[in-house]
This record gives structure tokens, C-alpha cells and sequence, in this order.
């Protein structure tokens, strides 16, 4: 009985540490995520050399690369520019100089070719200028 109990208390541990290992996989770019204030050094909307085709399905949604954006942000705190690539539609009305909170999402260590860069910047809150900015 006591062996019993042993060994169903040893598969618990490993079923908690693998689903925790499991989770932190799954969801790393939003565990890790940076959100940076500063000035919009960039916004480029990027378009591809490809004709867009549309469907006659009135459900049809449109692809989301259609509304791809090139970000780059000047961090307040350390002056580093931080860029990404973008889905989000909302930084079609952003412009340089503008002030911005972004929250940025790493590729995750094990994409050995992207480590250490950005796959989306979302846009949190957006100002007219950085000056009398509480950082946050």
C-alpha cells in the first residue's frame, strides 16, 4: 500500500512539472512580453508584390497579412530602438514622433534564427508627444 502510494504521488509531480513545461511553451512570447513607452521612431505599412484576391463568400475575411506593419520604438528608459512586425490594424493611424506604450512579444529561445527579436507589437496607448509622460 505505501509502495502504491509512492508511486502515484511520483506520476503527480511529473504530470504537474510537464503540464507547467507544457504551458510555458505554449504561451512563452506572452509570460515573456516587454511593454516599452517611448517615441515612435517608424511606422511602415508593408504591402507584398502580390495581386489580392477576393472571394465571392461574403464570409470571407480578408488575410491578416494584408494589414502587415513594420514597428519601431525608442524605449524611454534605455534608449534602445526595439522593432517588430505587426498585424495590428491600430497602427495604421500612428505616426513618427508620436509617443507610445507597446507591449512586444519575443520569439521564443528554441527559434535559434529569431531569438531575441519581436513577432508583434501591440499597441496599448498612443500620445501626441512623450514630454510630461509619467513612465509607467
Amino acid at each position: 500500500m505505501q509502495k502504491i502510494k509512492s508511486v502515484l504521488i511520483k506520476m503527480i509531480v511529473v504530470l504537474v512539472l510537464v503540464a507547467v513545461l507544457v504551458g510555458v511553451v505554449q504561451f512563452y512570447p506572452y509570460i515573456f512580453a516587454k511593454t516599452i513607452q517611448g517615441e515612435v521612431m517608424g511606422v511602415r505599412y508593408l504591402t507584398e508584390n502580390v495581386a489580392i484576391v477576393t472571394s465571392s463568400d461574403p464570409k470571407a475575411q480578408p488575410s491578416t497579412k494584408v494589414f502587415s506593419f513594420s514597428v519601431g520604438i525608442k524605449d524611454r528608459k534605455t534608449g534602445q530602438i526595439i522593432t517588430a512586425s505587426s498585424e495590428d490594424r491600430q497602427w495604421g493611424i500612428v505616426k513618427e514622433g508620436q509617443c507610445a506604450t507597446v507591449k512586444f512579444f519575443p520569439y521564443p529561445p528554441w527559434k535559434l534564427d529569431k531569438d531575441g527579436t519581436y513577432f508583434n507589437a501591440r499597441l496599448e496607448k498612443l500620445y501626441e508627444s512623450c514630454e510630461g509622460l509619467v513612465e509607467e
